[in-house]
């Protein structure tokens, strides 16, 4: 017969992660201290909000996909009032209370995934927790971050240093808008296996941060089991060009761009022969572009930053503008060599024209 935990014993299970979280926190804060390290783990950053939850339930999916534990992170300071009287004094809040909240934190996020099945585990931090949630990302599978879905990544998890996340992490970052969260993760949806979105999305200016995103797009559409589309976006470019003192043939540049995007969807195939590929070629602005794919439900997976960053922004424009406006997850992947991408020339990619990524 088999041994159902009852809710006492169901209890104790959830104070103990809090708990144990608490006790392992770093020496800063009297704990024992360890190596932060997510070896075959999704990360997710949690604060207590709505939309930290939401990218928790989202995560929980991805690792039950994946089969993969979810590490919850989250940080708290210990503040400190004080007065320029004399009859002030100085005044600190209470530890104990502040990491028993922390505890119950941990507590009610972890509730919220029980039904998915997916092995859960918890780090605490003391001051900013962006450090370790980047230094986490040297070893994770995946990390994920909770957006309000209109105006950025916001929330007393994240604060100012949001954006530095997605940027600087070593593995793929998940954002999952609120409002998403809210419409598509409810208590039905997370102990089923029905894919929540019908196809995956991946942006492509041909630079090499766009192939690495491509290719990650493709093995989540795998993952998945559903196609992959392949979008160009071609801004519009007559006014940039009004200067030049010779017409420019648009037909034949749309025509490049046309080619050189063929050419990269079949350099895709070569090695995904089994998933469907299609390629979309938009015009409008690329940030414009993408974000409408994410109103469409659809996974949207994004580099770096493209051709038209800078070498030194590791987060490009069309990356930023996508985050702050999605209506739905993006996955920005970070630049990493993949031996696959040296066989592009096979295909053409170098053929396409540079534009404002």
């Amino acid at each position: 017969m088999t041994d159902h935990p009852s809710p006492e014993r169901e209890e104790r299970r959830d104070t103990s992660l809090g708990e144990e979280a608490v006790r392992r926190r770093s020496p800063a804060a009297g704990g024992q201290g360890r190596a932060l390290d997510a070896t075959g783990e999704v990360v997710v950053g949690v604060d207590g909000s709505e939309q930290s939850l939401g990218a928790l339930r989202w995560a929980a999916r991805e690792a039950r996909r994946r089969g993969l534990p979810v590490r919850l992170v989250t940080a708290y300071s210990m503040p400190v009032f004080s007065g320029s009287g004399f009859d002030t004094g100085y005044a600190t809040v209470d530890e104990a209370a502040l990491t028993q909240g922390v505890e119950e934190l941990l507590n009610h996020a972890a509730d919220q995934v029980r039904p998915v099945g997916v092995e859960l585990r918890a780090t605490v931090e003391t001051g900013d927790p962006s450090g370790a949630l980047l230094e986490l990302s040297r070893t994770a599978e995946l990390m994920v971050l909770g957006s309000r879905g209109r105006g950025g990544l916001l929330g007393r998890l994240l604060g100012t240093v949001s954006t530095a996340v997605p940027a600087h992490a070593k593995c793929p970052t998940g954002v999952v808008p609120l409002p998403w969260s809210q419409e598509h993760l409810g208590a039905e949806e997370l102990t089923t296996d029905r894919a929540l979105v019908d196809r995956v999305v991946v942006g492509s200016d041909g630079s090499t941060q766009a192939r690495a995103a491509m290719l990650y797009a493709a093995e989540e559409a795998h993952l998945l089991g559903v196609p992959l589309t392949v979008v160009c976006a071609l801004p519009p470019v007559s006014g940039a060009l009004a200067w030049m003192p010779t017409a420019v043939d648009f037909e034949v540049m749309y025509d490049d761009v046309a080619r050189a995007l063929g050419g990269g969807v079949a350099w895709l195939r070569s090695w995904f022969p089994d998933l469907e590929i299609g390629s979309e070629l938009a015009d409008g602005p690329p940030v414009q572009v993408l974000v409408e794919q994410t109103r469409k439900n659809s996974l949207v997976v994004l580099g770096t930053r493209g051709r038209g960053g800078f070498a030194g922004m590791l987060l490009g424009s069309t990356s930023q503008g996508v985050l702050h406006n999605a209506a739905g997850p993006v996955l920005i992947v970070p630049d990493r060599y993949d031996q696959r991408i040296e066989t592009r020339k096979d295909f053409d990619l170098d053929d396409v024209r540079p534009w404002d990524a």
